[in-house]
């Protein structure tokens, strides 16, 4: 293969080519502070407030001042969580899952050390919540539930407009992680109870270093930064002018290409699972097939490490990967693979594909022609497997112990 193919989209996306186009002019010409008065600042300033209100548009916000940007998806959701805390201060627990993304899992852990109380949702092998577990550990103790609306790996979707009016009806704050979600999925946050939601430029085709926390008005709100008075005091420090206007342009395009991510890409998802499926034994799709993300496609190959596929793929000019682009380097299988109770044998092997509005269907006929002969390599490797299957009890025989 000459070309490479593309398929790692849930980790980061290709810049849309016309959101480079629309940046390029606020790296040169358009250079002003956009809190300045005068005209250099004006015209920023004026790009920016198009930017706010394309985002608002994709979101379905109500008002665009519940908009601000910040740096990334992992600031957005540690201002959401620290903002709830200090603004209840009397309020000292967290409910949120097991299958989080680490900006979330990470942050709670230290608030833990801190004293605080954070209660794990658990899920299903198909990665589905406890619905009713989760509305009994709803009280007046806890300051903020944080449940994200897509799963990265699995691609599996969480029912955050249900849980979000629970939240509400318990008088207890709720925020979304749908950094996956937003582009992906019809959103319109003014007919929810989501307080908080967080989304990250890169993974709709916009630059790295660009994120938005939506806030809801009338919510109480203390900033994470302090200093200047951008983003009406809420995020101080001069704004990322020429990633917020790629960011919105990308939102704008993303509106657009909605139908396109439900029908085609889902499409092509299908075909790329049915055409390994049926030629791979023991292999199998994880997540929720029914509710998921029309990009994601997360199998689990029995009996081989699935880093061992990604090298080999890799080496063929195809990108995919093996859960979380920000938790790889680990030898343990992923977090969501193990809440899943994936088994051991199959959990090392999970790859994940994800796809975007611009990969074609010629691609991914050539994933499925690449990745059974990669496969049928590695097992013909493993101490687990021989000519025709797995070996006699292959589990006694591959039984480490979570750590």
């Amino acid at each position: 293969m000459t070309e490479g193919i593309y398929l790692d989209n849930n980790a980061t996306t290709m810049v849309a080519p016309e959101v480079v186009e629309a940046m390029l002019p606020y790296f040169t010409e358009q250079f002003g502070n956009p809190s300045s008065i005068h005209q250099f600042g004006n015209k920023v300033g004026r790009a920016m407030k198009t930017a706010r209100r394309q985002v608002q548009a994709l979101l379905g916000a109500e008002h665009d001042s519940e908009i601000i940007f910040t740096s990334c998806g992992t600031e957005s959701d540690s201002t959401a969580i620290l903002s709830a805390l200090r603004a209840q201060p009397d309020r000292r627990e967290i409910i949120t899952t097991v299958v989080e993304h680490p900006a979330v899992l990470t942050l709670c852990e230290q608030l833990e050390k801190e004293g605080y109380t954070v209660h794990y949702l658990m899920v299903d092998s198909k990665g589905r919540l406890d619905m009713q577990k989760y509305y009994s550990l709803l009280s007046d103790n806890v300051a903020i539930v944080s449940v994200m609306w897509a799963n990265n790996e699995s691609g599996t979707l969480f029912p955050v407009e249900e849980m979000a009016e629970m939240a509400r009806s318990a008088g207890v704050l709720f925020h979304t992680d749908a950094v996956q979600a937003v582009g992906k999925l019809p959103i319109n946050l003014k007919e929810t109870s989501i307080d908080m939601l967080s989304l990250s430029g890169h993974k709709l085709h916009a630059p790295k270093g660009i994120g938005v926390l939506y806030l809801r008005r009338g919510v109480r709100f203390r900033p994470l930064l302090r200093g200047g008075h951008q983003e009406r005091g809420r995020r101080a420090g001069t704004e990322n002018a020429t990633s917020i206007v790629g960011l919105g342009k990308a939102c704008e395009m993303a509106m657009q290409s909605m139908e396109y991510e439900k029908s085609f890409v889902r499409k092509m998802r299908d075909r790329l699972e049915q055409g390994i499926l049926e030629q791979v034994s023991h292999c199998f799709v994880t997540g929720d097939p029914n509710n998921r993300l029309s990009n994601t496609c997360n199998i689990a190959f029995e009996y081989i490490e699935g880093e061992a596929i990604l090298l080999l793929l890799n080496k063929l000019g195809i990108a995919a990967s093996s859960g979380s682009a920000c938790t790889s380097g680990s030898l343990e299988p992923s977090h969501v693979m193990r809440a899943m109770d994936i088994p051991y044998t199959a959990a090392h092997g999970s790859v994940r594909l994800s796809l975007s509005r611009y990969n074609t269907m010629e691609e991914i006929e050539r994933v499925i022609e690449a990745v059974p002969p990669i496969i049928a390599q590695l097992r013909k490797l493993s101490p687990y497997w021989c000519d025709s299957g797995p070996v006699e009890e292959p589990e006694k025989a591959f039984a480490p112990t979570y750590a």
